[in-house]
């Protein structure tokens, strides 16, 4: 299982990126999915998850209305849109997904990508 997070980029203050985090050796849209960041020197903090239910997505108060995950069955991909980019959404953004296989509980990352929001 392999998750590969990608589509990071320089962006000016006030503009969108979208990440994808694309799945191998897993069907992903049988997960659940996370997103979150970490900050040099700070903790991680999550920015979103969508469920495997219904695809439900949920978001914290500091990116809601801002940061969309949606999911590509077909692509095997699990996208994150960020809108309305604010310096501090500057941070390596990484996919996380937690699969238990006879009761053994395993978490996957995405190997990161850099966000950069410039003021």
């Amino acid at each position: 299982v392999q998750l590969q997070a990608s589509g990071g980029g320089l962006v000016p203050s006030g503009g969108s990126l979208r990440l994808s985090c694309a799945a191998s050796g897993i069907t992903l849209k049988d997960y659940s999915v996370g997103w979150f960041r970490r900050v040099p020197g700070k903790q991680s903090e999550g920015v979103g998850c969508i469920s495997s239910k219904n695809d439900n997505t949920y978001y914290p108060d500091l990116v809601k209305g801002r940061f969309i995950i949606s999911r590509v069955n077909s692509e095997n991909t699990v996208y994150l849109q960020m809108n309305s980019l604010k310096p501090e959404d500057t941070a390596v953004y990484y996919c996380q997904m937690t699969v238990i296989s006879s009761g053994i509980r395993r978490n996957y990352w995405g190997q990161g990508t850099l966000v950069t929001v410039s003021s």
